[in-house]
């Protein structure tokens, strides 16, 4: 027996997706989204339903004539033209016209009241128009989503369209059989990860590339992250399918390692087959795009308040200060003055992404806007002011506000009570988790939804793949959260402004030591004490070069004992050059928790710089229990 695909019999019945999920809602059909397959005799009993309501809504529009206009108007209908429309106004005015428009003065006070009634009751008026969706095309750096761009813009985007895509987060409009789609190009390296969780904040969908013969890489993980913590329906497009090395199958199984399960695998992930080179699959991407778009119900007021956010900002040396803006709610017009934090600017000239100059931008469109005196900061939100003085009176507020902030919290750090509410309520741990893997993020989330108990929530704000960002500081300095590190290390200019902010940022290496800090944040007013203890120390004598542990230092043991997983303080000469932690101990080729004075190990604390005659002494951290 054939199936056909919801999304299709929808276009071949002439009905939205919208009312085609509501018949099968009604029917108890199961289905994942609209582009599920059902069976031959489901298709044929809705349109059955259709053809119904069809013959009901024609029977009853012939029925209300009648009571309502008369006798004499039904024998005038047919032949004077003027009637029709007197007649079908009665049971329902057409939507966007008046009741009164096109017809007579009715003849009694009780048509008339009808008619005044009407226009109170009619709900189309008050709904706000739709907008394009806005797709951000995430993915591993090589896997060809630039590529998959350039094709896109080449064959939907107008002549005049000029320039390449760069390494900065630009946008550009694309025209479709389904309309307008608004695309964000969010680069793929490491170096912009903070850029690239903020082009997937302000998209309604993301496209995630995955090349066919490359699978899932690290990056990849880290948009899909990204992707999850913006809470944006996602797509997967898998590139490159006309290699001969291609393995789309591949693909879809390792996303079922992420909990993400293709459509065609049971789930509910859209997952496309495309190639960026001949174009294969693009239609059917861009098909789904509008789909997932049309159930989303994407909607905004072009003439409400203006409200945008900073796509990116830059310098042109002839120009100026240039303003990437994607205008989400209201309408951008040429003159406005626009606050972004604490900078504000007039906006003296815009132009659309094809480089045509425009007076006003509405919902869903990127504008290039210049009129800042300073490079406003990408993923900042706009918003409008009447004038210049009352920008300058939002700007000089937020400045005040922001000063007592960090007075405040310099004048008085908060007590664990005070950031945990009292012991006879139920007290919230605000944490932002980052770790080197998907899989670290995933297991660490786990095990903290089992130390969750009545009196205790442990509220993950943000769990990401890097390391930490100042986005990251910010939102914990907001939100009086501990930034819990494993396996990743924040950069220097970040442990600054978290140090200026009051905010904690704790790495590790080992998960247990993490879980461990969440149990002292969880007991509650008292901070636990710990206190050194000395375990003992070790000799280097030789450096053993291992192509996969590293540096392993050949030591023999002087004093005490050395532990595996212990904490390591290398010493050369007088100086301390490295601490960290024990990660490896081994007694000839056989690994060991423990080795004692008199003997020979090898010792290995995941630092490659180890010297000969350097001493390795461990200790540990041991909690004192108050008396």
């Amino acid at each position: 027996m054939s199936k056909i695909r919801i999304y299709t019999l929808a276009k071949e019945v002439g009905v939205e997706n919208h009312r085609m999920l509501e018949i099968l809602d009604g029917l108890g059909v199961q289905y994942k989204s609209v582009s599920s397959t059902i069976e031959e005799d489901t298709v044929e009993l809705i349109k059955q339903i259709l053809a119904e309501e069809g013959t009901q809504a024609t029977g009853g529009q012939v029925e209300d004539v009648s009571p309502d206009s008369g006798a004499a108007d039904q024998s005038a209908a047919p032949a004077t033209p003027p009637a029709a429309p007197a007649a079908s106004v009665t049971p329902e005015p057409a939507p966007g016209q008046l009741p009164s428009e096109g017809r007579p003065t009715p003849p009694t006070a009780t048509a008339a009241t009808q008619v005044e009634e009407r226009p109170a009751v009619t709900a189309s008026a008050t709904e706000l128009p739709h907008r394009a969706p806005v797709v951000t095309i995430m993915g591993h750096v090589d896997h060809g989503k630039t590529s998959l761009l350039d094709y896109i813009r080449k064959t939907k985007v107008a002549a005049k369209e000029a320039g390449g895509i760069t390494q900065h987060v630009g946008a550009f409009e694309a025209q479709t059989s389904k309309g307008r789609i608004v695309f964000i190009d969010t680069p793929g390296h490491e170096a912009f990860t903070t850029i690239r969780a903020r082009g997937a904040n302000v998209a309604d969908i993301a496209i995630i590339v995955i090349a066919a013969d490359d699978s899932l890489m690290p990056q990849t993980r880290e948009a899909i992250a990204h992707a999850q913590a913006a809470k944006v329906p996602m797509i997967v497009a898998i590139n490159k399918i006309d290699l001969a090395q291609a393995d789309p199958d591949r693909v879809k199984t390792d996303l079922t390692q992420l909990n993400l399960v293709p459509e065609e695998y049971g789930g509910d992930l859209v997952v496309v087959p495309v190639s960026a080179r001949s174009g294969e699959g693009i239609e059917d991407l861009l098909e789904y795009i509008s789909l997932t778009a049309e159930i989303e119900d994407l909607r905004a007021d072009p003439k409400g308040e203006f409200a945008g956010v900073i796509i990116e900002g830059k310098v042109d040396k002839q120009a100026g200060v240039l303003a990437t803006v994607m205008v989400q709610e209201g309408t951008l017009n040429l003159g406005d003055f626009l606050v972004v934090g604490e900078k504000y600017g007039k906006v003296k000239a815009m132009t659309d992404t094809g480089g045509g100059r425009i007076k006003a931008a509405g919902p869903s469109t990127p504008v290039q806007v210049l009129g800042f005196s300073e490079v406003p900061d990408s993923g900042e939100k706009v918003v409008a002011a009447k004038n210049e003085h009352a920008a300058r009176e939002i700007v000089e507020a937020r400045a005040s506000d922001r000063r007592d902030t960090e007075n405040a919290r310099v004048r008085s750090r908060l007590t664990l009570e005070e950031m945990m509410g009292s012991l006879g309520s139920v007290r919230t741990v605000n944490l932002i988790l980052r770790a080197d893997t998907q899989g670290s993020v995933e297991a660490i989330q786990g095990i903290l939804a089992r130390k969750e108990s009545d009196d205790v929530k442990i509220n993950v704000m943000f769990a990401g793949i890097g390391a930490p960002s100042e986005a990251d500081v910010l939102l914990a300095s907001t939100a009086e959260a501990t930034i819990l590190c494993f396996s990743v290390t924040a950069a220097g200019g970040v442990k600054k402004i978290a140090d200026s902010k009051g905010v904690d940022i704790k790495s590790y290496r080992i998960i247990y030591e993490l879980i461990d800090e969440v149990d002292r944040l969880i007991k509650g007013t008292s901070e636990p004490v710990f206190e050194e203890k000395y375990l003992g120390r070790a000799e280097v004598r030789m450096i053993i070069r291992h192509p996969k542990s590293g540096n392993i230092a050949g030591s023999y043991v002087t004093d005490g004992s050395l532990k595996r997983n212990a904490k390591a303080k290398v010493t050369r000469g007088k100086q301390v050059v490295y601490e960290g932690t024990i990660v490896g101990l081994k007694r000839f080729k056989d690994d060991v928790r423990e080795v004692q004075t008199g003997y020979e190990c090898g010792i290995n604390v995941d630092w490659d710089d180890v010297m000969e005659g350097d001493i390795i002494e461990a200790s540990e951290m041991v909690e004192v229990t108050p008396a």
